[in-house]
Parts: structure tokens; sequence; C-alpha cells
């Protein structure tokens, strides 16, 4: 017979340990494995030295890269081990299935099953079996010796006739693609070929109809373009939970047992324990030979042929972690998942901008990992600001491999701390930006082009100004800053262009470190800041207390931005907008307190005219809300003006002793919360001044009379202390 079919389990170690004693037996000269035919050219690598499983095929459509399919592939994983073995001995290989030129084309609905009872849930029923996994780990994987291959073959041909369940459009075509390939294998004149499939199929790659069944229903199918590449995976995306079809409960396990023909129970019982000393949890070498004979035990009277995980586990609760659930979250997580991240050849990459990204990564010295890794850089270091840009670069890309955190006490704006952690679903939106460019640097600024050239919105633009500098895209930035000054023109919402300006003032500010063109977002900054003067008192006046207070944060916000331009036309123009508006009639309490206060911070207001701004707003004709709204305005954040101005603390003193009881109670709320805004040592002055009867406080007293004679005696001493003697 030629053709020889053994039905197995994906990412299966005991499916890849007999399907490998089966090679070995057979010897085939041609082998076929279930997978896409497109990267049957690729197969090659597989026997590279530098391609490290886990890692899959991707397989993507050029014109719209997220239309992609992965096919994933373990050092456990049959299809793995038969490549491997036709790679070793020099046999020719190659994939079997619908071609994913014709699979990505069809319609959503061909590839939607039909309902019915799952066969596979009715066999483990029948067998005594919780489910098909269990079933098929004990009656299969248990086993790993080729005889096991007819036995499924039976099984799934029975379950496939009377299981009840009617295939759907995509497996009847994928089917009879398979059958196509074996029929092409046999054309060649191949004497023993070996197919690698899934379980399922097996039964109708035995017993195949005519070749023009086939041929029939692959007839006309639609064509699309795709394009094959390798790239890393990892264990964690190779689990059910994952999402991934096929996926699998415990990787780093079946791992262990694939690799680990003798001993296993000891060795990964010995894996534990390493972890737990390394947590400071105490563990024995006669606890591990505990744990090991439990797990035997209770093997034994399930009538299992091997130690599985849940023994392993049952008994190291009980011996290693005297009944603590706990610590199994860690095994799981380290070892039973693990956190192995494949490799894969660089020069196997089939897209530029995939392998300027891998060479990016050989040069600045970095590692994709699984793990949170924590990065740390000094953007004065040519070597960390580079590696700074790149991120930022994949950012922009929506490649979210890092996440930035705070400076943890390090001061300067010189530093940048990262969490990175890579994804394998990076992969794609990787492939995806080679529609943009060959290179990570003119991909991701050919996105932000397109990006700022749709955009149209202040806040849109502003958020991507900044990635764009820190980026290091200088030849972006002017079309982004041209874009913004635009649709600032035409803005009629005053508070985004308030919003625009602090991100701006930092980067004119900051931007040395970087050394960015600070020259041209200063021009468009003092764009936003004319046109924002224009328009901020027209939005202060006739709002409610919400409006107010959002529009005074973003006054307060851009007060400070504007500080930072160091640009004294502006800022006096920006000053009288504030005058402007504290004068405003009609202005909301909360607008009015707050511009007095800023001018008064900025020396462009007296502590005299403050006091007289205070009066008029807290006099008895003013409603007490309104009263209220400007005294918050005018000190929230900071009691130090009423701490040492006498008349203001005063004239505050007098208008809450002139409230009504009623008046009082609704306006407690208020104050409770303006002061709640003051430091605490603050606080604590003002409530003992207002204990000693509201006098001034012990360091506004008026100092006695100085003796000059007799302070004139400290004199030689203290000049002695400060060296000024000599």
């Amino acid at each position: 017979m030629a053709v020889h079919v053994f039905g197995i389990r994906h990412h299966g170690p005991g499916s890849a340990r007999s399907l490998a004693k089966a090679l070995a037996e057979l010897q085939p000269d041609c082998v076929l494995v279930e997978g896409p035919v497109e990267a049957s050219g690729e197969t090659h690598w597989v026997a590279h030295e530098q391609m490290r499983p886990p890692v899959a095929l991707l397989v993507y459509r050029p014109d719209s890269p997220l239309r992609s399919v992965f096919y994933p592939f373990a050092a456990f994983s049959p299809e793995w081990v038969a490549l491997t073995y036709a790679a070793q001995t020099r046999v020719p290989a190659r994939f079997m299935d619908l071609p994913l030129v014709k699979w990505l084309a069809l319609p959503p609905e061909a590839t939607e099953a039909e309902p019915g009872e799952d066969p596979m849930k009715e066999l483990a029923r029948v067998a005594g079996c919780t489910d098909f996994e269990r079933w098929w780990e004990r009656l299969v994987e248990d086993r790993g010796d080729a005889a096991v291959f007819p036995a499924i073959h039976e099984a799934m041909g029975a379950l496939r006739e009377h299981g009840g369940r009617a295939l759907s459009r995509e497996e009847e075509l994928r089917e009879a693609a398979m059958r196509q390939e074996i029929r092409g294998a046999v054309k060649e004149g191949h004497e023993r070929i070996a197919v690698a499939c899934g379980a399922w199929h097996a039964p109708v790659l035995i017993d195949m109809p005519a070749a023009k069944h086939d041929a029939a229903l692959l007839k006309g199918l639609d064509k699309v373009k795709v394009q094959v590449t390798w790239t890393p995976w990892s264990h964690g995306r190779l689990m059910r939970a994952s999402g991934y079809g096929a996926g699998i409960e415990s990787p780093g396990w079946y791992e262990h047992l694939w690799s680990t023909p003798h001993d296993m129970s000891i060795r990964w019982v010995s894996k534990v324990v390493q972890l737990l000393r390394a947590q400071d949890l105490d563990a024995s070498s006669a606890q591990v030979i505990d744990t090991v004979r439990l797990a035997e035990t209770l093997a034994t009277l399930r009538s299992r042929r091997m130690v599985g995980l849940d023994e392993i586990n049952e008994s190291a609760r009980t011996v290693l972690l005297f009944g603590d659930d706990a610590p199994l979250r860690l095994i799981d997580n380290k070892l039973i998942v693990g956190e192995t991240l494949g490799e894969v050849p660089p020069e196997s990459s089939a897209v530029p901008v995939q392998k300027d990204f891998e060479a990016t990564l050989k040069r600045l010295r970095l590692k994709l990992e699984l793990n949170d890794k924590l990065l740390d850089l000094d953007l004065r270091k040519d070597g960390d600001r580079e590696r700074s840009h790149l991120i930022h670069r994949l950012t922009l890309l929506s490649i979210e491999w890092g996440t930035q955190m705070d400076g943890r006490g390090k001061l300067g704006t010189f530093y940048e701390i990262w969490t990175l952690r890579w994804e394998p679903e990076f992969a794609v939106e990787l492939v995806g930006a080679a529609q943009w460019g060959n290179t990570i640097k003119a991909a991701a600024g050919e996105r932000v082009r397109h990006a700022a050239a749709s955009a149209t919105t202040l806040q849109h633009l502003t958020a991507l100004l900044e990635p764009v500098l820190k980026a290091n895209l200088p030849a972006v930035a002017p079309g982004v800053l041209d874009r913004l000054s635009q649709i600032a023109a035409l803005a009629p919402d005053v508070g985004h262009l308030l919003d625009t300006l602090p991100p701006l003032a930092n980067i004119i500010r900051y931007g040395d470190v970087r050394q960015t063109d600070r020259d041209t977002v200063r021009r468009v900054a003092v764009e936003l800041i004319a046109r924002a003067c224009a328009g901020v008192p027209v939005a202060c006046g006739s709002v409610n207390d919400d409006a107010a207070r959002e529009t005074v944060n973003r006054i307060a916000a851009a007060h400070s931005a504007i500080a930072l331009l160091d640009d004294e036309p502006h800022r006096a123009l920006w000053l009288e907008t504030l005058r402007r508006i504290a004068d405003l009639p009609g202005v909301h309490g909360l607008a009015g307190g707050r511009c007095a206060r800023l001018l008064l911070d900025a020396g462009a207001l007296t502590i005299d005219e403050a006091s007289a701004r205070a009066s008029q707003s807290l006099s008895p004709g003013v409603d007490p809300l309104a009263g209220a709204a400007w005294i918050e305005g005018f000190l929230e954040g900071s009691g130090t003006v009423l701490r040492v101005n006498e008349a203001l603390w005063a004239l505050v003193d007098e208008w809450v002793r002139g409230l009504t009881a009623g008046n009082f109670q609704n306006m407690l709320p208020l104050l409770r919360r303006t002061f709640s805004t003051f430091a605490k040592p603050e606080r604590r002055q003002l409530g003992e001044r207002v204990k000693s009867g509201g006098g001034a406080t012990p360091s506004m007293q008026t100092p006695a009379a100085i003796d000059a004679a007799f302070a004139a005696r400290a004199l030689p001493l203290l000049t002695k202390i400060l060296g000024l003697d000599q």
C-alpha cells in the first residue's frame, strides 16, 4: 500500500511519540502533513539551527493583513515531528489542506458547522470519561506506540458514520483538497507516503471517493493572494483559553512529557520543588519521594497506564503544600503552562519590515520576552534614545510592546521607564505594518501621515504629535503641525484649543533631550494662544457649575503651559485675557475667582486689588452661592494667601459670620471641599488661627523692640561660625 494515514491529536506528545515510532518503522519516501499548502516551500526552515519551537506559520492576505491564519507548532506537535523526520532523512515533505488562497476567500457562512450533538463528547461519555480530552489522553496519549493508529481510525470512522453531526462546507472542501494532494503524491510515483492529519479526517483519507467527486467540489472557488512567514509563538498561546481552536490546557507539562521519556514523574516534581525553593518555600528531598509515590499510587488506583498531571498536582498539594492551593497558581503559570517563547531564523521572514525589526532588535540588544521586563532608559545616551524611538514607533503602528511607567522618584526629563511584554499576536500587526513601509521608521511615519490627513479633531492630532516627536520622526512632524493649525483655525470649541497647549508646551520646554525641532512647535503654540485668548472669555459666561469647573481646569492647565513657553508677549496677552474674564459681568464665580488667583500668583494683580475683588464678590448684595464659588475658585489648591493676608482673612471671616443658618448649611460642603485642597500644614495653621479667636497667628505678630546692643554680642561668634572672619 502506498498511502499510510496516521490520525493524530494536534499538540499531543503521546501522538507525537507514536508517530515518530511509526515513521521510523515505515521509512516513508514522502511525508504529507495537514497544513497550509502555500507554506510547503517553507518546510526546510524546520531543520535550521536557529529554529526553536514553539513557532507558527503565519499566512495572511497582503491587501488585508488582519485576514490571517496562524498554524502553531510545538516541539511535541506530531506535525512538527513529521516535518523534522523528513528534514533529517532528506525526504520530500509538504502540507496538504484547502489552499488558503481559496479558504480566505470563503464567505463566513461556509465555515459554520451544522448544529448537533458533538460525537466526541458522546464517545467520552460512553467510555466513562468526563470529556473527550480525558478519553484521548488515557487511551491514546498514554500509550505512545504505533499500534494505536488502526484503533483511532476505527473509532473516528464509527463517529463520522453514526455521530449525527453534518460537516460544514469548509470541512468538505478541506478534506477534498487533502485527498487531491494525496493523489498527487501517488501520481508522482512515491511508494511509501506518510500522511499525518487530525484524527477526525483520517477515515475519509483512507477510503477515498472518486477523484472527480473532489474536483467538482473544489471547482470554481474564488481566490485571493496570500503570503507566508514564520513567526515566534509561545506556550501560553497554545492554550485553549487563549482562543486557539486546537488549544491545550498544559503546554509546559506536554513539553516535559515529550522531552523526558524516563523518570518523568520524579523529574517533574523536582522542577516543582526548585520553583518552590526559589520562592522561599520549604521542600525536602524526602517530600519529593513521598509526592512521587503518592502520585503513582493514585494512578494505579485509577487504572492509568502512567502518572498524569492530575495525580501529581493532587499529591503535591497534599505533601508539599499541606493543602494550600495558592502555590499551585505559581506552579501553573511557571511550569504547567510555561513561559517558553520560540525563535525563528531572521532570514525566514518574508516581509521586509519584519527583517528590519529583527535587525534593529539585534543592534539595540533587545529581546522579545513573554514576561514583564523593566527597561530603564536614559535619553542622554544614544543607545537608550534609539530604544525609546523604537518603542514609540511600534506604538504608532498599534504594536503595544511597551507600557510607560512613572519615573519612580527619578528626577529630570531624560528618563523613561518601560515595562516590555511581547505577545505573539503582535506578529500580525507587524505584518500589517508592511503596507506602510519596508522599515519600522518608514512604516510609522507613513501611518502617521495617513492618520494626520484623515484627522478631524484637535484632540486626535495633539495625541498624535507628542508620540511622533518621541519616535524621532522629524520629517513627519511638520505635516502634523500644519494639519493641527488648519483644524485649529476652524475649531468652534475653545476648550479643545486650551487642551492642545499643555502637550505642546511640554515638547517645547523638554524637547532638547530628544533633539526635536522646537521652533516649529512654538510657532503653532503661539497661534493657538492667540485664538484661545479670543475665545476663552466667551466660554466663561452663562455656564453651569459643571461646565465652569471644566473650563477652569482647562484655564489652569493652559496657564501653566504658557508659563513654560518663556514668551513674554504672549504671556502678557494671556494675563490680559485672564483679567478680562475676572472683570466680565455675570461671569461664573468659579472662573472669576480662579482667574483672579492666577493673576495674583503671576504678579499681575496686587494683594490689595485681590482683596477688593473678594470684597465685591462677598458683599451682602451678592448671592451667597456665587460668593462661595468665587472663594472656591480663588483659594482652591492653596490657602497661603488667606493665611498671610489680614484683610482677606477678615473679609472671608465676616462673610462666613454673616451667613444665615440655612445658607451656612448650604455653603458648608462647598467650603469643606475648597479647604480640603489645601496642604495639611496650611489647614492646621488656619485651624489654629480660628481656634485662637481669629487673631493674628504667631508668625504674623509684631515682634518686640530689638535690643541692638544685646544682639551685637552674638555677632562675633556668628561671624566665626560662618567663616567670615578669615
